[in-house]
């Protein structure tokens, strides 16, 4: 591939990024779904830019973004509000991820013909949904913070849960037993280490980032002492998306924790970010969003209509399904439309893509099966997702939410309200 057709194309996209950003501030097109199609077309459609050109690079790029935007919205975090919001996360989570499990593994048992171990193992790849996609999405949606706060809650819990249930299914497909009282030790392990990992980071980074400021060009030291606190909780067995989480809210509270260390260590005084710093981590999940979808949309395979089919069957029906799971789990209080955005924030992602591969890469018998139906089921989610939000912002829809969820909080137009009123007083 030559550079300049290339060089050209970083900035033709950075570029469309911005323009696509401000198309739906206008018409609540989401710029997350125009740039999947972009990737579509580049990859899949006109075999422009075929996935195996990036090699072992999108991986690492995928997981680069996934860390970066988990630690920037944990910076916007307040500890107040993250109290509020954890009971509600935490029951979405789980009935979410149960629901999806069930119907997947179900469809593919009936549907593909699958073994239940095998259709189990799907459903439990794509129990979860995307933070590189919520996040970003809700970010730019007039939302209250405690509602986007869950979502991003359920995002980082649901990768979790999915890793854990997931690789061990694989374990069990490799050496045919499987142990749940195993399973669920390893996802509180997994939550609770990886959250004193991120802690502990961010309270020691925070010590030393004064000093670290007298360092010419140091800005990019912070993000990248979050790859290190994400590594080392991997490499020991955690999560380290829940580390990188942990070290941003960590790090956007550090006040409450400043008083204490004084008074116990008189030397110790932590710092919290500056306004510069914090411009400079929204602008670099800006460009790795863009990236990202584009990417996404160069991953997708669409080969096997037949799977293309069965995948998009289980995305309405997940779809439909998450209407209840939102309507029993969260708060009464939660605005009209607030909910109406939780009922239809499906998507799939960076877990569900890499723990797509891993049945392959294991030699396990179905593996093709199971990344083509996950592959699938990215696809259609995010782009039901998209359009969803598009036809809600603009369209009678909201009407009928407003019905579904008419012993909620208050309606979409009492939500804007509500929303400006805040942001005014801030």
């Amino acid at each position: 591939m030559e550079v300049a057709p290339v060089i050209f194309l970083i900035g033709l996209l950075v570029f469309l990024a911005h323009i696509f950003a401000a198309l739906f501030s206008k018409t609540k097109i989401p710029d997350v779904l125009l740039l999947m199609i972009i990737g579509l077309f580049l990859g899949p459609i006109l075999g422009l830019i075929p996935p195996e050109e990036f090699g072992a690079f999108g991986p690492v790029f995928a997981t680069v973004t996934l860390i970066v935007i988990l630690f920037q919205s944990g910076i916007d975090l307040r500890l107040d509000v993250l109290r509020k919001a954890l009971r509600g996360a935490m029951a979405l989570t789980v009935l979410n991820f149960l629901i999806t499990m069930a119907i997947v593994s179900a469809i593919g048992v009936m549907l593909l013909e699958m073994s239940v171990f095998s259709a189990l193992l799907l459903g439990s790849i794509v129990g979860g949904t995307a933070a590189t996609v919520i996040i970003p999405l809700v970010s730019q949606l007039k939302m209250h913070d405690k509602s986007k706060i869950v979502l991003s809650l359920e995002s980082a819990l649901g990768d979790v849960i999915c890793i854990v249930v997931a690789i061990s299914f694989i374990e069990a497909l490799k050496f045919g037993e499987i142990n749940p009282g195993l399973i669920i030790g390893k996802m509180l392990a997994s939550f609770i280490l990886a959250g004193v990992i991120g802690i502990i980071g961010a309270l020691s980074w925070s010590i030393f980032l004064n000093k670290v400021r007298g360092i010419q060009n140091s800005i990019f030291t912070t993000p990248a002492f979050v790859f290190i606190i994400y590594a080392i909780a991997e490499m020991l067995g955690y999560s380290g998306a829940i580390a990188s989480l942990a070290f941003g809210i960590t790090l956007g509270n550090i006040e409450i924790f400043k008083e204490p260390l004084h008074k116990r260590h008189v030397d110790l005084r932590p710092i919290s970010l500056n306004e510069t710093e914090k411009l400079f981590f929204s602008e670099l999940v800006f460009l790795l969003k863009t990236f990202f979808f584009v990417y996404i949309g160069l991953s997708i395979h669409l080969t096997d209509v037949s799977v293309l089919y069965i995948g998009l069957l289980m995305t309405i029906i997940l779809l439909i399904l998450r209407i209840p799971t939102v309507w029993i789990s969260i708060p009464k209080t939660t605005p009209k439309y607030d909910a109406s955005i939780m009922a239809i924030m499906i998507p799939r992602g960076l877990a569900a893509a890499v723990l797509a591969s891993i049945p392959i890469q294991q030699g396990i018998a179905g593996g093709d099966l199971i990344q083509s139906v996950t592959y699938s089921i990215i696809l259609f989610s995010i782009i039901m997702n998209a359009l969803m939000i598009f036809i809600i912002e603009t369209g009678p829809v909201s009407a009928i939410f407003n019905k579904i969820f008419s012993s909620f909080g208050k309606t979409a137009k009492e939500s804007f309200e509500d929303r400006d009123k805040y942001l005014q007083n801030t």
